[in-house]
């Protein structure tokens, strides 16, 4: 029999998934492999280890899609290796504080492509979250100066990332109706990951004879953020709304953002406080208008 799962183990394992997640920027911070690289072995491993589950599990990938669903589906891959490989290049320009928060803002892009894409409108709480996380954006873009023109290349990477993981989100809520989780992500995951290794193999980037220290973080990279992370946020959407854990996972900034300052010593200005503040206000805003139309 099937025992019911308590709210206090329900809160443990989001929590475990927010602290993985927190982990990934500061894991990719200090992994010295290159940005490609480390993109490829995240999606790669992540990809085998799902698949290896379908398997064992006995729910076959492939079948689980029609013709359509596979087109759909591939460009989720496509969209998953843009936000990948454009966001952990980003921490090779700029703060772990800026990357986390400008990747953040990937809601309000949802909901700016539903609304052009597949003419959801949006209500006016949307709307106000929408401006107040753009005007963010912009300030945290336009007033970083420590870092010169590097760090803002390293912001633009992040908002593409975000842009990237719009697209895999607004197929996804498409594709996911009729396709469980599981076989989702090992299809999506591996498209992604095949992607990344083409780009990470025409840019020549090495792919072996790294240190046992830089495979060890590789490894933890695939596993703590993406296998444990994800995985334990997919897993708490059975047991809280959809619109609880969106907000929850804003606090992944804050989380970044210490964890880089007493481990990277990176410091916090006060442009990037407000900046922050704004976004993440500006996510929320966004993401309950979103659930408010549902």
């Amino acid at each position: 029999m099937k025992l019911p799962v308590s709210a206090f183990t329900t809160s443990i394992i989001l929590g475990a998934g927010l602290v993985s997640i927190s982990l990934a920027s500061i894991l990719i911070k200090l992994c010295p492999a290159p940005p490609l690289v480390i993109s490829t072995y995240r999606l790669g491993l992540a990809a085998f280890f799902y698949l290896l589950v379908s398997t064992v599990r006995r729910k076959p990938v492939w079948r689980a899609f029609d013709k359509t669903q596979r087109k759909w589906a591939l460009f989720s891959g496509m969209f998953l290796c843009i936000h990948f490989v454009a966001w952990i290049s980003s921490l090779s320009y700029t703060s772990v504080a800026n990357s986390v928060v400008l990747v953040q803002i990937f809601p309000v892009f949802v909901a700016l492509g539903s609304w052009m894409l597949l003419g959801e409108k949006p209500n006016r709480l949307t709307l106000i979250g929408i401006f107040l996380a753009l005007c963010g954006s912009i300030l945290i873009s336009s007033f970083d100066e420590s870092g010169g023109t590097s760090r803002a290349l390293g912001n633009a990477l992040a908002i593409v990332g975000a842009i990237g993981a719009a697209g895999y989100f607004i197929i996804g809520r498409k594709l996911r109706t009729h396709i469980d989780t599981l076989r989702y992500v090992s299809f999506v995951y591996t498209v992604a990951a095949l992607l990344t290794f083409l780009i990470t193999f025409s840019a020549r980037q090495p792919l072996t004879g790294f240190s046992a220290s830089t495979y060890l973080y590789l490894f933890a990279i695939a596993m703590i953020p993406q296998v444990i992370g994800h995985t334990s946020l997919n897993w708490a959407l059975k047991h809280f709304s959809a619109t609880t854990v969106s907000i929850v996972t804003l606090s992944e900034p804050l989380g970044a953002s210490v964890l880089a300052l007493w481990i990277l010593h990176e410091s916090l200005s006060d442009v990037k406080i407000v900046a922050g503040l704004l976004i993440l206000c500006g996510v929320a805003l966004t993401i309950l208008g979103e659930r408010k139309k549902d």
